[in-house]
């Protein structure tokens, strides 16, 4: 499935990133100069293809660190360093000082955007059920989940699947926190959950490497909105955010951000058809 075919552009895409590429040219000395000497920005991922990935090696790859990694470069910062985190945990890391940035598919909410300074929209996407073959309970919405007490959810601690399953009335113990995508897949095929829920990418990621025939996908969720990620920075440092902001409004005029992140299924369209005040408002 591409994800593509979900998206439509906006006519306002020039007029925001007019808007974004008007906002502060740096970042306040201090905190700029501090990622400069120390050669690189602390990032929070999840190790959640093709959002995030870590390979053998220890080198970050997926689309949000990718992103990340051009815009600080061109910021003087020279490259990135990540820690994976859970869902739940990567703000309060970010908030304690643990990180410089999350760039994990951290979709923006309103609580979220309450507690961190998001950037401009990087990575969109729509939610996704990975099922048993045949998918034999007929779940196609949180709320068939919610309807049916037999049906148990496989989820992301603290992540939107979580939130969107137990505000469509799923019980707390019909929700289980899955703390990876790997872990998901083997609770579903060993039967102790009957769907795992992630973004589509990241659910199609997973069962096209798994190659199992017993397993299939559901997507887009019926009645699941559609999400944008952005770099999450610590309220206070909204100049660096700023900074950030401008040099990734020049990738996507330049077409770079295009190649960056489109080789992994994302849609640069997605991503300029919104802004950030939209979509923390909105969701």
């Amino acid at each position: 499935m591409k994800t593509r075919h979900f998206w439509t552009m906006a006519a306002g895409a020039g007029a925001l990133m007019a808007i974004v590429a008007a906002a502060p040219a740096s970042a306040d000395d201090g905190k700029l100069a501090e990622l400069k000497e120390q050669g690189f920005a602390r990032v929070a991922i999840a190790n959640e293809p093709p959002f995030t990935a870590v390979a053998a090696d220890g080198k970050v790859s997926g689309a949000a660190p990718d992103v990340a990694r051009e815009v600080f470069k061109r910021l003087g910062v020279a490259d990135i360093v990540a820690s994976i985190s859970e869902y739940g945990a990567m703000i309060p890391g970010l908030q304690a000082g643990r990180h410089d940035v999350i760039t994990a598919g951290l979709f923006m909410k309103p609580e979220r955007c309450a507690a961190v300074a998001y950037s401009q929209p990087i990575l969109c996407d729509a939610e996704a059920f990975a099922l048993k073959k045949g998918n034999p309970l007929k779940l196609k919405s949180y709320k068939d989940i919610a309807d049916n007490p037999d049906a148990k959810i496989g989820a992301p601690g603290g992540g939107t699947e979580e939130k969107l399953a137990l505000e469509a009335g799923v019980p707390r113990d019909r929700v289980i926190v899955v703390p990876d995508g790997q872990s998901g897949l083997k609770m579903l095929q060993d039967g102790r959950i009957d769907v795992y829920s992630l973004p589509v990418l990241s659910i199609n990621a997973l069962v096209s490497k798994a190659n199992d025939p017993n397993v299939e996908v559901v997507a887009p969720v019926e009645g699941a909105p559609v999400y944008c990620d952005g770099a999450a920075f610590r309220k206070g440092e909204e100049a660096l955010r700023d900074a950030f902001d401008v040099e990734l409004a020049k990738l996507k005029e330049s077409g770079e951000f295009a190649k960056l992140i489109e080789p992994y299924g994302f849609s640069a369209a997605a991503a300029m058809s919104t802004n950030r005040d939209k979509l923390c408002a909105a969701q």
